[in-house]
């Protein structure tokens, strides 16, 4: 089966749209980001499009473009929509997907769905983003825990920051995780620099094995 992979993060704006672009480029494969909220500057999938070298065809659209920044189900409601979870079902592709979420694990979709209980109809490994700035130990092991408790398969964490070998150690120690590598802060954010940093921090057969539950 073609390798699909959720990337996902324990918040908001710590850089896994930027992971998601280089792990697609890394794979060759399909990008998709089932809800974009937020529509007034680049968006993630533009984003993707610009960093990850893939051409335009191998970005999927998404299922909603929401026009405000805000939780999904938030956005959806200004809009005047209800997102309905049966209309995210993955794409059937013949490359690897990558598959973005947006925000956290419990951001809502609609006042009783949230993007975990869809993650965990879709069963399939999680590459869990974390921030190394304070903080990210609580997130994470929450995280993780919740992953867990709805057993969805889980890659690893992906770090994103300066390093912090403590914090990373603690994280991947009590959580029983692997340490999928570190995405360092970068000084030019471009394809080229970008694709040079995931190929030296990262291993990409490591988000094509089994995933450990």
């Amino acid at each position: 089966m073609t390798a699909r992979i959720v990337v996902t993060g324990t918040d908001t704006g710590i850089g896994k749209t930027v992971f998601a672009a280089a792990l697609a480029g890394a794979l060759d494969g399909f990008y998709w980001k089932p809800i974009q909220a937020g529509l007034g500057e680049e968006t993630d999938c533009e984003t993707v499009l610009r960093l990850s070298g893939l051409p335009q065809d191998r970005l999927l659209p998404e299922a909603y473009r929401l026009k405000t920044p805000a939780s999904p189900h938030l956005a959806a409601k200004i809009d005047g929509l209800v997102i309905n979870p049966n209309a995210l079902a993955l794409p059937d592709v013949a490359r690897p997907l990558v598959v973005e979420g947006a925000g956290g694990l419990m951001v809502p979709l609609t006042e009783s769905i949230t993007y975990i209980d869809v993650m965990a109809r879709w069963r399939v490994p999680i590459a869990l983003c974390a921030r190394t700035t304070l903080g990210t130990i609580n997130h994470s092991l929450l995280s993780i825990e919740a992953l867990r408790a709805r057993n969805i398969p889980l890659l690893g964490v992906a770090f994103i920051g300066d390093e912090n070998m403590e914090s990373e150690q603690i994280i991947c120690g009590m959580g029983r995780v692997q340490r999928l590598g570190r995405l360092p802060r970068l000084v030019s954010l471009t394809h080229e620099a970008l694709r040079s940093a995931f190929a030296q921090h990262f291993n990409v057969g490591d988000f094509l094995k089994d995933s450990v539950s």
